[in-house]
């Protein structure tokens, strides 16, 4: 079975290798048609919102797109984030997220873990064999990726891993504006390959938060879309145990209900839920009770709110911004952020150079200029200089 496994892989290479550029092509139709773009840039905002705007620190807690196999120094006609569309819209901060598997036809109800998306597109972008198999080394090669392109940038974009790290980068932004950081992370702890130990390969690697879960029940701990949507297993609490030690922060998002329970009541660090939405706006499995946000809030935790349908019941920048002012008022200013979800195979309203929309929404659902520096941005930051390892 093995033999057979190894020999299907090596002929899809070799279709790929054949196809070459046709089917680069390819990856791009495909991925125009998964994160969609609802309005296309220019964005206009008021010329009150854009002063505003460029005071700003701008952070968001959630992008996927290292895995477009897009150079990321180019502006692309394609997907939500890249490093020009970053600065662009005044983005200091950008966690770059990692996928490693997806199942098909996967939905916010249920999903198995039988069958893998990724891996036909590992094959089309050229990934290494040793990720044909390791969801491990998927999340390495894409962190590589990550570390090759600021290597190319020249100084503009860097990956930072340590609170010194964020400091000195927010020092130098302050005297060379458009300059961008990048925080690695992982959905879904799949990425371990069944082994709490590999925590260890992936810290070193340069990840600084995981989720246990992403679309389907894995090793460590149940989804809010997998089939048993339990809790965290013995395998998991280990994880979270050694996470901690690290310095690695926890992200909650796609966490079944028990999960979440289970995670704030052994968590001796401040958890992040990295997108997502709110029930009190947008009832759905994907998002979070008012319940669960007053725990997150009492350990401390931060949460991101999304920019698509699922996550906010609407398709504009007011969506955001409504969600936003629900979560602040229900459990305090400091605990939210953005977490856009951007390149992750949504549909969202503006790419990221179109974030002075949001800032415009804010301002006209009551906030202050200070709020909206917190929102923005201000309290990411702070969770990080606060939560990276020293």
């Amino acid at each position: 079975m093995a033999l057979m496994s190894r020999k299907a892989g090596f002929f899809l290479l070799g279709l790929a290798a054949l196809a070459g550029g046709t089917l680069l092509v390819v990856a791009g139709i495909v991925e125009r048609g998964m994160n969609v773009l609802l309005q296309p840039p220019p964005y206009l905002a008021s010329p009150e919102a854009q002063a505003l705007h460029a005071r700003l620190l701008v952070a968001d807690l959630h992008a996927d797109s290292l895995l477009w196999g897009r150079d990321l120094l180019r502006r692309s006609e394609r997907g939500h984030v890249d490093l020009p569309r970053l600065q662009q819209g005044n983005v200091a901060l950008q966690v770059f997220s990692v996928v490693t598997k997806t199942p098909r036809g996967l939905n916010i109800e249920r999903n198995d873990d039988r069958s893998d998306n990724i891996l036909p597109l590992a094959l089309v972008q050229g990934w290494p064999p040793r990720t044909w198999r390791s969801l491990k080394e998927r999340a390495l090669y894409q962190a590589q990726r990550l570390h090759d392109t600021a290597a190319r940038s020249q100084g503009a974009l860097t990956v930072v891993a340590t609170q010194v790290e964020l400091r000195a980068f927010l020092a130098r932004r302050a005297q060379t504006p458009g300059l961008v950081a990048g925080v690695l992370a992982i959905e879904g702890a799949q990425a371990l390959d069944g082994d709490p130990a590999n925590v260890d390969a992936l810290f070193a690697a340069g990840f600084r938060m995981m989720s246990p879960t992403h679309f389907f029940d894995d090793e460590m701990a149940g989804s809010a879309h997998g089939l048993e949507k339990g809790g965290l297993t013995d395998k998991g609490r280990d994880m979270i145990r050694r996470m901690e030690a690290k310095g690695m922060i926890v992200d909650i998002a796609h966490a079944s209900p028990k999960t979440i329970d289970e995670i704030l009541a052994m968590a001796k660090r401040p958890v992040v839920v990295s997108h997502g939405g709110v029930k009190g706006t947008c009832d759905n499995r994907r998002n979070l009770s008012d319940a669960q946000l007053r725990r997150i809030a009492v350990n401390g935790g931060l949460v991101g709110i999304g920019y698509w349908e699922t996550a906010v019941c609407g398709r504009d920048a007011k969506a955001v911004a409504r969600a936003i002012r629900y979560t602040v008022d229900l459990i305090g200013l400091k605990h939210v952020a953005l977490g856009s979800d951007y390149d992750g195979a949504v549909a969202v309203p503006f790419d990221t150079t179109g974030l002075v929309l949001l800032t415009q929404a804010l301002m006209e659902a009551g906030f202050g200029e200070a709020e909206i520096a917190r929102i923005m941005g201000g309290n990411e930051l702070d969770f990080l200089l606060a939560q990276l390892p020293e």
